[in-house]
């Protein structure tokens, strides 16, 4: 897609054609382009450094737009998998540890479709899959346009597609998918850069599915640090309340030792990481707490990057931040420590004996 005035400007903008056709540099070219875009100008819905700006989103901003519709289709793909009533289901390494079809299907097809957009990319995947070419079925091609309109933050607007690394997980929360435990599901694309988790995209295939039939299932959030997070309605959890998120499905004596020493008002287990971390986000829990290896890179980045847009923190156990480099090992060997506000109060609370068992990366 090669983006031009229409990014900005519905399609019956007589702005159209002179931007596309004429130099905007050249004197001819901004006198067209100011007698043509005359009647937006006068509504204040367009400036001509503006116009000229949205003919070149940067490769971050179309990258997540990408995201965006691809992660929307996953979400659709896992939904019509469960409808089917075949989950394909193989243990990787335990009954707690499942790949069902849907995980294969949206894996293949995240990353064919980002791929085929952007072949210098790299994309890390969660699921170990034969090389194969995706069915066309599988591939989306689309963006948000919504996103695309928006200014990226200026740190990132030179960005190329080979400094970028893509952290997939096809389906965060199998186990509880395989159990009927749908609000726990989520599709999770993070996006890094220099090591650090710059921007994330979450899609949530079952929002809405305990209002019903009839009700609009779905829906997918997004953020990019320096710009903000959207999708969702942002909420703390009341002053001076601490709830704790956890394993439902993964717990051992150093995950509990460590939610008990944050002395919580109360507990909340449930699965997935991406779930989790929308728990704090919208007021739900004030600390995501899990004292033990487990989550991998891919559990992690977009729903790091979604939590620091909003100023949040994600962190191990021992405060310091995980790195997101193509090169670097998968797990997240001395587990995760995430919050909206008060990320040193948590810290101060892990136990030694949590902190000696888990040695830092």
């Amino acid at each position: 897609m090669t983006p031009s005035c229409p990014a900005v400007l519905s399609d019956r903008s007589p702005c159209r054609e002179p931007l596309v056709k004429l130099n905007s540099g050249s004197p001819a070219g901004q006198t067209a382009i100011k007698k043509v875009c005359l009647s937006e100008l006068q509504r204040g819905v367009l400036s001509v450094s503006a116009a000229v700006m949205a003919s070149s989103p940067a490769v971050l901003m179309r990258l997540v737009a990408s995201a965006y519709t691809v992660a929307e289709k996953a979400g659709t793909i896992v939904r019509k998998v469960l409808q089917s009533g075949e989950l394909g289901i193989v243990e990787k390494t335990g009954a707690n540890d499942l790949q069902t079809l849907a995980d294969r299907l949206v894996q293949k097809s995240i990353c064919a479709s980002l791929s085929k957009s952007f072949p210098k990319v790299t994309i890390i995947g969660e699921e170990e899959l034969p090389a194969e070419d995706a069915e066309e079925e599988l591939l989306e091609n689309g963006h948000s346009s919504l996103i695309l309109q928006k200014s990226c933050p200026d740190q990132y607007a030179s960005l190329k597609e080979e400094e970028l690394v893509v952290w997939v997980d096809p389906l965060d929360g199998t186990k509880e998918y395989t159990e009927g435990l749908l609000d726990h599901v989520t599709v999770l694309i993070g996006i890094a850069y220099g090591g650090t988790a710059i921007a994330g995209v979450i899609n949530q295939p079952f929002y809405n599915y305990q209002m019903g039939a009839g009700a609009s299932l779905g829906r997918t959030l997004w953020g990019v640090l320096g710009l903000g997070a959207f999708g969702f309605q942002l909420q703390e959890v009341p002053d001076g309340k601490r709830i704790v998120t956890t394993t439902r499905s993964h717990s051992n004596k150093l995950v509990i030792d460590a939610v008990q020493a944050m002395e919580p008002h109360d507990v909340i287990r449930v699965g997935g990481a991406g779930n989790k971390i929308i728990q704090l986000v919208e007021g739900k829990a004030s600390a995501y707490v899990f004292a033990s290896p487990g989550c991998k890179k891919w559990d992690t980045c977009a729903p790091e990057a979604i939590l620091h847009a909003v100023g949040g923190k994600l962190t191990d156990m021992h405060g310091n931040a995980y790195r997101y480099d193509a090169n670097v090992k998968h797990m997240n060997s001395a587990g995760v420590l995430a919050t909206l506000r008060n990320h040193e109060y948590y810290l101060s609370r892990v136990p030694q004996v949590v902190l000696q068992a888990l040695p830092s990366d």
